[in-house]
């Protein structure tokens, strides 16, 4: 079965909440779950196009959260991101690549290195929102 984690990172890539659906459940549910409770010294969020809706960027604005969310390529009118921002998102996708590190999947190898994965989390001023599908 497939599934997806999304998340919600600190400013260094580290997760601060994580949120499971099935595979094929709509990005904006998932989205839904973890924005409703974003630390509140949150000023950013940045996420994939599958997060790209008027209604998520909404709730954001009106938080006084910056959205920096790269448009959908079927959107009518492109909305402007910060693309130095966004460019921050390879910190999210570090994390889950160290998150599959640590499923267990590895073969099984004698002299295989264990994985290292995060131990500690702790929230800073901005965050993330980032899907992985598995």
């Amino acid at each position: 079965m497939n599934s997806k984690l999304h998340a919600v990172c600190d400013g260094q890539g580290r997760p601060v909440r994580l949120h499971l659906t099935a595979g094929q459940v709509s990005d904006f549910k998932g989205a839904y779950v973890l924005l409703a409770d974003l630390p509140d010294e949150t000023q950013e969020v940045l996420g994939d196009r599958g997060y790209d809706s008027n209604r998520i960027r909404q709730n954001l604005a009106e938080r006084n959260i910056t959205a920096c969310i790269s448009p959908k390529k079927n959107r009518k009118s492109k909305l402007p991101y910060n693309w130095h921002l966004y460019k921050k998102r390879h910190l999210i996708e570090n994390m889950f690549a160290k998150l599959k590190d640590c499923d267990g999947s590895q073969p099984d190898m004698t002299d295989a290195p264990t994985p290292s994965c995060p131990q500690s989390i702790s929230p800073q001023a901005s965050s993330s929102i980032s899907k992985n599908e598995s």
